[in-house]
Order: C-alpha cells, then structure tokens, then sequence
C-alpha cells in the first residue's frame, strides 16, 4: 500500500509538498490529560501568530483559499481543514479531545498554522492517491454528514480503491477511514504550499513524530512527498 500525488496534482501545483508520518502498533486508547494540556497551550499562543490580521489574509490560510478557488471550491462555503481549526479558535472555542492522536495533529496544526490529518491504514483498500476527481466516484459519508455525496469531478481529493476518504483536498474526511482509540496503524499527513517554506513542514514533521512516539508508542517512520518524490510506502 502507497500514498502516491498524481501528476495533476504538480500540473498546478509545483510546489506542493507533504510530509508524512507512517505508524504502525501504536496505542491511541489512553485518555491523557498530558495530550489535552498540549492542545489548550497550541490555542493560548495562536492569536499572538496572528495579531491583527484577519484570519483570511494570513499567508498561510490564504494559499490555500486560493487553492480551493482553483479546483472550483468556494473557500467562505467549503474552509480548508487549517482555516476551520484557527477560526475556531480565535473566536474563543476550544477543541474538543476525540482522541490522542487527533488532539496533537490539532496542535502541531495551530502551532504551525498548517493543514494536518490522518487516515486509519486498516480500513484503507489498495493504494491512496492524492488526486482530482473523476466523473463517476462513489458517494461516501463525510464526518458528521447523514448523507453521502459523491464529490464533484476536478476537486481534489485523496481516495483509495473504494471511495474518496477526503474530499476537497483537506476540507473533510470520510467517517469510513477516521481515527479512533482502536486504530492501531496510520499514516498522518501535513501540507504546505507557498509561501510556507519546506523547513517548516519539516520541523512541523518531526514535533508530530516525536509527540505520536512519546504518546502513542509503536513504530514511527517519515517522509516528504514533492513534485521529484511523489509516492511512500504505507505498508
């Protein structure tokens, strides 16, 4: 199993490039306080990195608007996962604690200020493509939907064999792929487009990995995907 960029993702996007952390026997049940505390310290110093600019005219929210714009997604409809967790914040919520894994991709993604999400490798079939959307995909149950709805051809979205597992690019996952306190093997993603310079997802990378290895145990492994590296194994 991989996780492969298709070439049309490059064709607009060059400088694109994830970085990736690949799991495997890891412990997600332990409800720990340490993980939460971690998470409301990533909220206390998120308005310090913003100031007085508006949350949309932040650089590294506002790629990733226009990004949305390119692939035909209305981004004030349909916000980036990154764009949704600091609004949130900044107009005084707190995130809510689904579990550890979930609560520290929260917060390296408001530390950085960078889209991150994961996907449980046991329920994934065949190959993960990052890709745009064809004509026929498969309806899928977003997280929090009652409905399925198949995504529109040209949005960008991973998928596997059977269906999208995150459609929009990083906007929502599907409920069939989500991490839970049973999921024993996963691979965690981070993107970054420009003006995010590569050290950032690399440090962004290495805080996540240690935090999952210190957390979680198991076995941890990383990778960067760009427009000269474009698959990983998984499995």
């Amino acid at each position: 199993m991989k996780l492969v960029i298709t070439d049309t993702i490059f064709d607009e996007f060059p400088e694109l490039v994830l970085g990736v952390v690949i799991l495997h026997n890891i412990d997600n049940s332990q409800n720990r306080a340490e993980i939460t505390e971690l998470l409301r310290q990533a909220e206390a110093a998120l308005s310090g990195k913003f100031g007085d600019i508006p949350v949309i005219e932040h650089p590294y929210i506002a790629t990733w608007r226009e990004a949305y714009r390119k692939f035909g997604a209305k981004p004030k409809d349909y916000p980036s996962s990154v764009e949704n967790l600091t609004r949130r914040v900044l107009n005084g919520a707190t995130i809510g604690h689904i579990n550890n894994l979930v609560s520290l991709y929260n917060t390296i993604s408001l530390r950085h200020i960078l889209p991150v999400g994961g996907e449980d490798l046991d329920k994934i079939v065949s190959d993960v493509l990052l890709t745009r959307a064809g004509n026929d995909e498969p309806a899928v149950f977003l997280l929090g939907e009652k409905e399925a709805r198949a995504p529109r051809a040209g949005e960008i979205i991973y998928k596997d064999e059977i269906s999208a597992i995150c459609r929009r690019w990083n906007w929502k996952e599907a409920d069939r792929t989500k991490l839970t306190e049973e999921t024993q093997n996963v691979f965690l993603v981070i993107e970054t487009l420009p003006p995010a310079p590569r050290d950032t997802v690399e440090t962004a990378i290495r805080e996540l990995a240690d935090l999952v290895k210190q957390y979680c145990g198991g076995t941890v492994s990383t990778a960067f995907l760009d427009k000269d590296n474009r698959e990983v194994q998984l499995i």
